[in-house]
């Protein structure tokens, strides 16, 4: 068979199956503290998140890395279950226990079956309000992130999104710097100062207790009530008078994070790693917020420009062109303004011509509608995959927890599908020209410099800088890490 028949052949994609994102339920307790309970039928390991509207982008600058080392830290011991006792307990019930920290959120989470959620609740409980953040433990993973720096650094991929952040935004914005924190401020955390991070997250009016799974016979917002009712005194987010009087205080406004972009024409910047076959290359600027009014037409654009394994730049640089392996784009959506970028690793001779087929791409969404295959074949995509991602009331629990975090509608997953469907290609094309700027933009690369760098300059894309950095040594000084830099 030639190649056109064996495509002819192929089955076509099937409509989408009819989907509902489960309902779920808001109530407020006395002291502020939201419940939002979603029934799953049939699945009776229940999914509970305790989580807080504060995270790494509300620390101080000088203490970067706390929160996210808080919440690391927290799972190490408590008053009552001190060290691996708290394991043991949560061994005990046939649960498991995470604590865990973004830019946006910090969040403590137990899963358990149905039967026994009122202890583990009461364990979570525990663990939220009366960590004791053990100096040796504290040490132990400050020490960790310390070398987890040293080996970013000597990779090529996380060396680039660090370079790539610190040259879209200014110094003034916390998307600046490290989720996890650099050196500098790694290095002077102590038990004290995560202690001060974790008072300031108990705050009721700014936290939600999310849970999900087979509720039946389970009064769960009696049982937060009951168990985390000490929330409202526990930490400095509310006043002692409200809390003996069992009144909620008003919600404090949920800040948006500074997010000023630092680029104003395009500029190039080189960080030079010899004998490199590889570029690694970021290009872009900063992005979006979540809460935008045109969401769903951005997210059926970053699909087809960068999203998907047919998207444009993929088709491109990969399968026409044979530079990468890979390549892929989209806005990483924060509360604040998070970065746009198009990511690709491409071999070292190639380097200036995969950047310049990457702008052209940017400029064609711009200036070009999209096809109606282009089209239907993005928002079928992501019709069909979106209720794949919600198969278990974990991935329910922390889909309801993005909106309370986001601040965004309860319906705003119940009309997800809907709302893709009805993207136009217009509506694609404005996105695009509202949101992607070829003109102003940054392209960071790692790579060899004594190979591209005149290629870089001959192509005129911006502004060349070259960085000759001094490198960790090779003898396996960098330990290993988590990763956690963004």
């Amino acid at each position: 068979m030639t190649l056109e028949e064996i495509l002819a052949a192929r089955p076509s994609p099937g409509q989408p199956r009819a989907y509902s994102f489960p309902k779920f339920e808001r109530t407020v307790l006395p002291s502020g503290l939201q419940v939002l309970t979603v029934h799953v039928p049939g699945r009776p390991l229940v999914s509970a998140n305790l989580i807080f509207q504060r995270g790494a982008v509300d620390e101080p600058a000088d203490l970067a890395g706390a929160t996210i080392l808080a919440a690391r830290a927290m799972t190490e011991g408590t008053e009552r279950y001190p060290g691996v006792e708290l394991i043991e307990a949560a061994e005990r019930l046939g649960s498991t226990l995470h604590a865990e920290a973004s830019w946006d959120a910090f969040a403590a989470s137990v899963e358990v079956a149905a039967s026994r959620l009122r202890a583990a609740l009461e364990l979570l409980d525990e663990l939220v309000e009366r960590p004791t953040f053990p100096a040796e433990e504290v040490a132990r993973l400050r020490d960790e992130r310390l070398n987890d720096l040293l080996q970013m650094r000597a990779e090529p991929r996380r060396r680039v999104e660090h370079a790539f952040s610190q040259s879209i935004y200014t110094a003034e914005s916390p998307y600046w710097r490290l989720a996890a924190g650099d050196r500098s401020t790694v290095e002077r955390l102590t038990r004290d100062e995560l202690i001060g991070i974790h008072r300031a997250l108990l705050s009721p009016q700014r936290s939600a207790l999310v849970v999900g799974g087979d509720l039946t016979g389970l009064d769960v917002p009696r049982m937060a009530e009951e168990v985390l009712g000490s929330l409202a005194s526990a930490g400095s987010g509310q006043s002692s008078a409200s809390a003996v009087s069992g009144e909620p205080t008003a919600k404090p406004a949920l800040s948006v994070p500074v997010a000023d972009s630092a680029v104003d024409r395009t500029i190039v910047r080189l960080y030079h790693r010899p004998g490199s076959v590889q570029s690694e290359v970021r290009i872009g600027h900063v992005g979006l917020p979540r809460r935008i009014s045109d969401f769903h037409a951005v997210q059926v654009m970053a699909a087809i420009l960068g999203g998907l394994f047919n998207s444009r730049l993929q088709l491109n640089l990969r399968e026409d062109k044979g530079y990468t392996y890979g390549v892929g784009a989209g806005f990483d959506m924060r509360r604040g303004a998070g970065p746009f970028a198009v990511r690709t690793a491409v071999q070292t001779a190639v380097t200036g011509p995969a950047i310049s087929e990457a702008l052209s791409e940017l400029r064609r969404m711009r200036d070009t509608l999209v096809t109606e295959a282009e089209l239907a074949a993005a928002r079928d995509y992501m019709v069909g995959v979106f209720p794949l991602r919600f198969e278990t009331p974990g991935a329910v629990v922390g889909a309801i927890g993005g909106l309370y975090v986001n601040g965004l509608p309860d319906d705003e997953l119940a009309c997800y599908r809907d709302l893709i469907e009805r993207v136009t290609a217009l509506d694609v094309q404005k996105a695009a020209q509202d949101h992607i700027h070829p003109e102003r933009l940054a392209i960071v690369l790692v790579g060899d410099a004594d190979v591209v760098a005149g290629d870089l300059e001959a192509a005129g894309f911006g502004q060349l800088e070259v960085i000759r950095e001094e490198l960790p040594e090779e003898s396996g000084e960098a330990g290993s890490g988590d990763g956690e830099d963004e």
